[in-house]
């Protein structure tokens, strides 16, 4: 099966699975991102129900693990982080469509926020260790909130990543020449992947096209890992 065929049936297959459990973990997704949503216009934040839910949606995906350093602080560790995201600055990246993160101002605007996330993390991160720690805080933890928060971008966790490169699509690392390969398939496969995505929705919310892409990859990687386990 080509690809973008092997994508869009494997991100429709989990779009239906996570609804064919009541209360499943994967549908913190849809919660986090619609009451980000509703956020960007509403006339007052409550940021500590935004919070709540960031820490909710990153536990249910799988980063609040026994080693994760958001083990050792409470929810509102993420407030700070909400009232970066839901600066007017990002609007821009809500939603995006692939096509628009070759735009300089989207580009910019994305960079700046993960230089954020980085940093902000990095030093709660220290806090909760003894030792210094030279290596930056995870890719899988920034992308999974720029996802959960904004949708502008793929969640670079170990099935998403074994995903895309099963399929030689992008590269494994989360920067913009990655990034740049996606958009450039989700171009070429447009009216495909916009076809399907016109039936995929949290609450009344479209989903995203890299969210899309997202599910797709993630549900292809997941596979192979399964594959693995059977023939060992």
């Amino acid at each position: 099966m080509k690809t973008p065929k092997l994508v869009v049936n494997n991100a429709t297959f989990f779009y239906e699975k996570s609804r064919s459990e009541s209360n499943g973990r994967y549908l913190s997704w849809e919660h986090c991102y619609k009451v980000f949503h509703d956020a960007r216009s509403a006339s007052r934040v409550d940021y500590d129900l935004l919070s709540l839910h960031l820490a909710f949606y990153l536990a249910s995906w799988g980063m609040y693990r026994g080693s994760s350093f958001l083990l050792q602080k409470d929810y509102k560790v993420h407030t700070p982080v909400v009232k970066e995201i839901l600066k007017p600055k990002y609007d821009c990246l809500f939603g995006v469509d692939c096509a628009k993160l070759r735009e300089e101002n989207i580009q910019n605007a994305l960079n700046e926020l993960t230089h954020f996330l980085l940093n902000y993390y990095a030093a709660i991160r220290q806090e909760s260790r003894e030792k210094k720690i030279e290596n930056k805080v995870s890719d899988t933890l920034i992308t999974k909130i720029l996802m959960g928060t904004l949708g502008c971008v793929p969640a670079y966790d170990r099935f998403f990543i074994d995903g895309i490169k099963s399929q030689k699509v992008s590269t494994g690392t989360y920067n913009l020449k990655s990034l740049m390969k996606l958009v450039d398939f989700y171009e070429m496969n447009f009216e495909l992947f916009e076809k399907t995505r016109a039936g995929l929705f949290a609450y009344d919310i479209q989903y995203p096209q890299m969210k899309l892409l997202d599910m797709g990859f993630w549900q292809i990687g997941y596979e192979i890992d399964n594959n693995k386990k059977t023939q060992a």
